[in-house]
């Protein structure tokens, strides 16, 4: 990894635990040109593996360690980390860490947040479903962000034991240009983060998520979320107010925990929108300018046509001369020199249409080939488009399998919908069935394994369901998947709902498979 430094600072902090970073003093700035990491392509069912971690120069005292092991459709990753110093030591934008996955070919993952314990040390267990991929962490605004940022404090290094065969990560990318991510931080926010008290790690968790929720809706709104993407920036300010009066009422942490992140989630699906629908008004931009050239190509083309009118004119004068040589003998010899020269003039003049036929057949075809958009750009406005709608009815993600609608385990009485979750899906299924040639996976997961039967049994209904109201037989799908991909611990009454749950998987051709919020890289050899 090479790193080049413009200014650095050692002073740090952290939310509510010690003292805030000094304004006045700098902080990193950190220009990535190049980085590289070795990748593991971990073995399938192979056994459990150890791997390290250890510090860049921004933590170079920080280190950690991770056992890894492929499964049956997923891998698992257990990592341990120590010397967690506070992320706002590099900019009071920074406000936790965040584990990702970095694919051979540059692409990142958000695996999940590091959240420290007051002894700096922290701990996550994740699965993901790639193969063979480097691990870093990076101090981030907030959790739900989709890429990584340019401060990276740690990445994995190989131990001998390390079983699998690697492979160089080498994509020259700036992975975040720092900016995007940014935004100016509130002079409330900074007085709470310097005067804050000692507090309890519990209610260290919720300050902490509460914070990176308020930097999400923030960095949304630099980013015009509330202009372009009006319904998703909404809801998502909504979620953060109500996390602030949860906080402020002193409810429970872990729901106070659970609204902030889905606030943050919310922020940053509002942004990635608004992203794209920026570029969307450049192509359009780029569109008038077409319309222009399409202008000035008719303006071309009446030239031509007044060209072709003067030949025209210039042979009825031929003619007429003609008629006046023939009735007149004695001026037979001027008459012919005067034909002569009319006939040169109307080849001049017809030489000259020609030329401005082709030009304006030239001009055409330029025009006719720059307002054509790109196939990428339909599919990401039918994807984009197609998420709004389904957002508007139930909970709705924008994954690389799809997009993602979740049936929440509330939706059901034992293994039945409800009725207003019947009509819901309802809704559902009118907007796919508008969209010929997309297909739809129901895949039904629980909490433990002892519920598979119920799982499978859910998803059959919310098939059934969804063929009822009109979706074809042929291009909906449904399978049980057990306990095999939970996204959040069992150890709570709301961690098992969450695992419960049905998802609705939509995907096809004219959706492309890249989300809004994701792109490939180059490869550098």
């Amino acid at each position: 990894m090479r790193l080049v430094f413009l200014a650095a600072a050692t002073v740090g902090g952290l939310v509510a635990q010690t003292q805030a970073p000094n304004e006045s003093a700098p902080i990193f700035h950190v220009n990535v040109i190049e980085r590289t990491a070795k990748a593991v392509n971990y073995f399938y069912r192979s056994g459990p593996t150890k791997i390290d971690f250890r510090g860049t120069v921004l933590l170079p005292e920080s280190k950690g360690n991770a056992t890894v092991e492929s499964r049956r459709g997923r891998t698992e990753i257990d990592a341990s980390f120590e010397h967690l110093k506070a992320s706002q030591r590099f900019g009071y934008e920074y406000l936790t860490y965040v584990l990702w996955a970095i694919t051979p070919e540059g692409r990142p993952h958000n695996l999940g947040e590091i959240v420290a314990d007051h002894s700096d040390n922290g701990h996550l267990h994740v699965s993901t479903d790639l193969q063979a991929f480097a691990l870093i962490v990076t101090a981030e605004p907030y959790s739900a962000v989709r890429k990584p940022s340019d401060v990276v404090v740690m990445e994995n290094e190989l131990r001998p034991d390390t079983a699998g065969s690697t492979e160089t990560v080498n994509a020259k990318y700036e992975l975040l240009p720092r900016g995007q991510y940014t935004w100016d931080v509130s002079a409330p926010l900074k007085q709470a983060l310097a005067n804050a008290p000692k507090v309890s790690q519990r209610e260290y968790e919720a300050l902490s998520e509460l914070y990176q929720a308020q930097n999400a809706v923030g960095v949304a709104t630099a980013a015009k979320a509330d202009q372009l993407a009006p319904d998703t920036f909404v809801k998502a300010k909504q979620l953060l107010t109500e996390a602030e009066q949860m906080q402020q009422s002193k409810k429970d942490s872990a729901r106070v925990v659970e609204i902030a992140r889905q606030a943050a989630q919310t922020a940053e699906d509002a942004r990635m929108i608004a992203v794209t629908r920026a570029q969307e008004q450049t192509l359009k931009t780029a569109h008038d300018e077409t319309a222009k050239a399409r202008e000035q190509t008719a303006a071309a083309q009446q030239a031509a046509a007044v060209a072709e009118a003067q030949a025209a004119q210039a042979r009825a004068d031929t003619e007429s001369a003609q008629q006046r040589a023939d009735a007149i003998a004695k001026q037979v010899e001027a008459e012919k020199a005067a034909r002569a020269r009319a006939e040169a003039q109307a080849a001049q003049a017809a030489a000259e249409a020609g030329r401005a036929r082709e030009e304006a057949a030239v001009s055409a075809a330029a025009a006719a080939k720059a307002s054509k958009p790109s196939p990428a750009a339909e599919k990401a406005e039918q994807r984009g488009k197609l998420l709004d709608d389904l957002s508007a009815v139930m909970t709705t993600r924008d994954t690389t399998r799809g997009l993602v609608v979740v049936v929440a385990d509330s939706a059901f009485s034992g293994e039945l919908l409800r009725t207003p979750s019947s009509e819901q899906l309802a809704r559902v299924a009118a907007i796919v069935s508008r969209r010929p040639g997309l297909k739809i996976a129901v895949e039904g997961n629980c909490a433990t394994a002892h519920d598979e039967a119920t799982a499978r049994r859910r998803a059959e209904e919310v098939r059934g369901t969804l063929i009822g109201d009109g979706l074809a037989t042929a291009a909906v799908t449904s399978e049980g998947l057990g306990d095999s991909r939970p996204i959040s611990s069992n150890a709570t009454a709301q961690g098992r709902a969450d695992n419960s749950r049905v998802e609705i998987v939509i995907s096809g051709e004219m959706l492309g498979t890249i989300p809004l919020w994701d792109r490939t890289y180059s490869l550098a050899r």
